[in-house]
């Protein structure tokens, strides 16, 4: 066990999976006390049983990042039961490809309600606490799509990049009472849906991986470790920052591949 996060209370939204979860791994083995949300209670709870067999100290708050008033009782249940909040991680959120043309309405408004109303919900319940403290940090998990456009992904896009407006308005405004706010944007992920489309496309993954500079995707542990760091007192002068964790996709000028491979000189 670390003590980088030691006593910090800690919410992490979608912890129930993938990024979400290995955070609230990660945190707990750096000692803070972490509240583990997710809409699946069953996810949520082996989040925390995993926790738990680790040494840690987290529990589970089932919630719908789309509802506001939920968000209140999340925050306020957290502030009840363990007495302040430290680190109020934003990470819920999600998006299937679709051309732009053909995304309905209740999906559009379902995209913008799960990757930016609800990290707005979060963020301002949050705040309310913090403020009072005079002291506390906010992270968000924006996205790739956020910095620049992913076809298909123009509603995904959109929402991540309020995120990154979010982040530095927060980080603008609230910094006066000791709240950090920062943003962090995961390159591609080796999730199991990544994994399964790039499985149907021919030698999908090497050729893939051959186009990240690093040479390799990512992983939920890459995210986490860079959250870490984001809510310790080791960023304690980073504040309003979009940290892209993306094996240096970011940095790549953008330039066409051959048949989806890299090109090689």
């Amino acid at each position: 066990m670390g003590e980088r996060l030691a006593g910090r209370i800690s919410i992490i939204t979608g912890a129930g999976s993938g990024i979400g979860a290995a955070s609230a791994r990660l945190f707990a083995a750096q000692g803070a006390r972490v509240v583990v949300n997710d809409i699946d209670a069953d996810a949520a709870a082996a989040t925390v049983d995993a926790i738990a067999k680790s040494g840690g100290d987290a529990v589970a708050h089932v919630a719908d990042v789309t509802n506001p008033e939920a968000m209140d009782a999340l925050i306020a249940r957290t502030v009840r039961d363990l007495g302040r909040l430290d680190v109020f991680f934003a990470n819920a959120g999600g998006a299937v490809p679709e051309p732009t043309e053909k995304v309905a309405l209740a999906e559009y408004r379902r995209l913008i309600a799960l990757n930016l109303d609800s990290v707005f919900y979060g963020t301002q319940s949050a705040l309310r606490v913090m403020m009072a403290q005079r002291k506390g940090v906010i992270l968000m998990t924006t996205s790739g799509a956020g910095l620049r456009a992913v076809r298909h992904l123009a509603v995904y896009g959109m929402a991540k990049a309020g995120v990154i407006s979010l982040a530095r308005s927060i980080a603008a405004d609230y910094g006066r009472y000791g709240i950090r706010a920062n943003a962090i944007s995961p390159g591609p992920m080796a999730t199991p849906g990544f994994l399964g489309w790039l499985a149907t496309v021919r030698d999908g993954l090497r050729r893939f991986e051959a186009q990240v500079p690093i040479g390799r995707l990512g992983t939920p542990e890459d995210i986490a470790h860079a959250a870490v760091f984001l809510a310790s007192d080791e960023a304690s002068f980073v504040n309003g920052v979009t940290l892209p964790v993306d094996g240096g996709v970011h940095a790549v000028f953008a330039s066409p591949a051959v048949d989806g491979a890299a090109r090689s000189d």
